[in-house]
């Protein structure tokens, strides 16, 4: 299978590229993988340094807006897994996560794409007590709330084979130190106190599992819907403050992050067999021991 992967740079998007190229998704063994990546704040190549020298990898620097580039790359390909998306803070968050998508979906229209994954969040719910509607929080989280219906909406009308997958908040090695995770792990390790929510456990998703969630909702979902991908219910600051063996004092409260929703993953499970491998507390321990052993990496991201 050829896959056309955007935002492979990034953090999900580079946890996805290198495990297939690692032949670790059932199914995906020996896929080819073109990564198309805008390389900005999201995204950094130096995350995809352990396959850069796979013979199955190609890469594509460019932006999912770029129309005729778009079309350029994609036809070779069988599938588009989509995790592009800018931050709130970059000036073309809009652009890219919402014209780009759409870009994106009338290039596999027009080439025949045989599966179009548009990798969304649970943000897009708001937060608990919105039920399963729409309602989201934030202008990030509209974004992809516009995508996802974009997406659904080319499958309605033109048959395009569309599934959306929905993670919970979802952590693991190489994500952004400006992310709550990280952000927590680097202060900590740099003695300062660490921007934690002593309020109520959250959802948390190892991003290998995301990554094995999105594998079989790429080769087994049904076209048209949406699967949902949960994680361990827990509180961080505990957690973390276990970990490091430090102090209460040591975190700093935190009033303004609204908690997010919780996700029911039923389907994926019952449908496509899918179970988490990764419980919160070993993926915890092995994410702090990842940024102790890689202060290379995020490091140069912290500095001001």
């Amino acid at each position: 299978m050829n896959l056309l992967v955007t935002g492979g740079a990034g953090f999900i998007g580079s946890c996805f590229v290198r495990t297939v190229l690692a032949d670790a998704l059932p199914g995906l063994e020996d896929a080819r993988i073109t990564v198309f990546d805008k390389l900005t704040e999201a995204g950094h190549f130096a995350n995809l340094g352990p396959v850069a020298e796979s013979k199955n990898l190609d890469f594509v620097p460019g932006d999912i807006c770029d129309e005729p580039l778009v079309n350029s790359v994609l036809p070779r390909h069988d599938a588009v897994v989509n995790f592009a998306a800018e931050p709130q803070n970059s000036p073309d968050f809009t652009a890219t996560n919402v014209l780009g998508t759409q870009v994106l979906l009338d290039a596999a229209l027009r080439h025949g794409v045989q599966r179009f994954v548009q990798v969304s969040t649970a943000e897009v719910y708001g937060p608990p007590g919105t039920g399963s509607r729409l309602a989201p929080h934030s202008p990030y989280a509209a974004t992809k709330a516009a995508a996802d219906l974009l997406a659904l909406a080319f499958h309605r009308t033109h048959g395009l084979p569309v599934v959306v997958i929905r993670g919970a908040g979802t952590y693991g090695p190489y994500q952004h130190p400006s992310e709550i995770i990280p952000r927590s792990v680097t202060d900590l390790l740099e003695g300062r106190p660490a921007p934690l929510n002593d309020g109520q456990p959250r959802e948390w998703l190892h991003v290998t599992d995301h990554c094995r969630a999105t594998a079989l909702v790429l080769l087994g979902g049904t076209a048209g819907e949406i699967y949902h991908v949960g994680g361990t219910q827990a509180l961080l600051a505990d957690r973390l403050l276990d970990a490091f063996a430090t102090d209460t004092d040591q975190s700093t409260e935190v009033a303004d992050q609204p908690l997010p929703h919780t996700l029911d993953d039923s389907k994926i499970r019952e449908e496509l067999g899918y179970r988490p491998q990764v419980d919160f507390t070993t993926g915890l321990a092995d994410t702090i021991q990842w940024y102790r052993n890689h202060e290379d990496w995020w490091r140069p991201l912290t500095a001001d």
